[in-house]
């Protein structure tokens, strides 16, 4: 990579993006998981299970700036609960159906951080940017 293709120094403005985008990510995540609560399969292959994003980190050697990536979005290892119902239209042969693991508390707990770590980051900018502002009014 030539210099002239070399990506631009990390700002305070590109590390507060990126964390956002970060965190959107976590709270659709969590959305996803929500909204497959209560998911009824035929098998335990067939059931939802519920996903999370694995952060990564990425440091910036032109400024010291490090910041978040997202790194991939994993399926968890939890274990689709097994409920007997032989009246379900889904219930296997033996009579038992497989309901996510979802636990509605946590993915609202979830949620909730991301927002609030979303919102912290905007108004990092939004004083970062007020700042500039008064700096550039300065006589």
């Amino acid at each position: 990579m030539s210099v002239a293709d070399a990506p631009p120094p990390l700002t305070l403005f590109g590390v507060a993006q990126r964390g956002m985008s970060a965190q959107l990510v976590r709270m659709n995540a969590a959305s996803s998981n929500l909204a497959n609560a209560g998911a009824v399969a035929t098998s335990e292959q067939q059931a939802y299970r519920p996903i999370r994003a694995v952060f990564a980190e990425d440091f910036d050697k032109a400024t010291g700036l490090s910041t978040v990536r997202v790194s991939s979005v994993m399926r968890t290892s939890a274990v689709p609960v097994k409920e007997y119902n032989p009246n379900h239209p889904l219930a296997d042969s033996e009579g038992y159906i497989f309901t996510a693991p979802v636990d509605e508390n946590a993915e609202m707990v979830e949620m909730l951080d991301a927002s609030r770590q979303y919102a912290n980051l905007v108004e990092a900018i939004s004083t970062a940017k007020q700042l500039m502002l008064d700096t550039l009014r300065m006589k």
